[in-house]
């Protein structure tokens, strides 16, 4: 089964938000970007990697998930001295046991402080699996 989400955030780029293969979801590349028409919106790094995950919340709600349900992320966070605060703000996003993740330093350029994206099981949450 595939389903393709094209609700919760939005971008004018040539990209579908999410697409749900059977029991996964995979939600494209989310920034800071305005939610229902794909304008960068920049701002402080907190306020730029928050502005991503809300939108990638939104996606996945769409979907009828969570972040409870992802299960990997992969980050990209322009500055390697954002590093603490991206540990701590993520943290707050995703409760034990965290997702499986990788972060990659240096590869947004100048118009971005943060991006991420994600793959979500459907059927349990992280927490369904202790």
């Amino acid at each position: 089964m595939l389903k393709i989400i094209n609700t919760g955030a939005k971008s004018n780029l040539p990209f579908t938000p999410a697409i749900i293969a059977g029991d996964f979801m995979y939600v494209s590349g989310q920034a800071s970007v305005d939610p229902d028409g794909g304008a960068i919106i920049k701002g402080t790094f907190e306020e730029e990697m928050r502005r991503s995950i809300e939108n990638m919340r939104s996606i996945l709600e769409a979907g009828g998930l969570s972040l409870d349900h992802v299960i990997n992320v992969k980050s990209y966070v322009a500055e390697q001295s954002d590093l603490p605060e991206y540990n701590r703000i993520y943290a707050e996003y995703f409760s034990l046991p965290v997702p499986t993740r990788s972060t990659i330093m240096g590869v947004l350029g100048t118009m971005l402080k943060f991006e991420l994206d994600c793959v979500a099981y459907a059927p349990n949450t992280r927490q369904e699996a202790l």
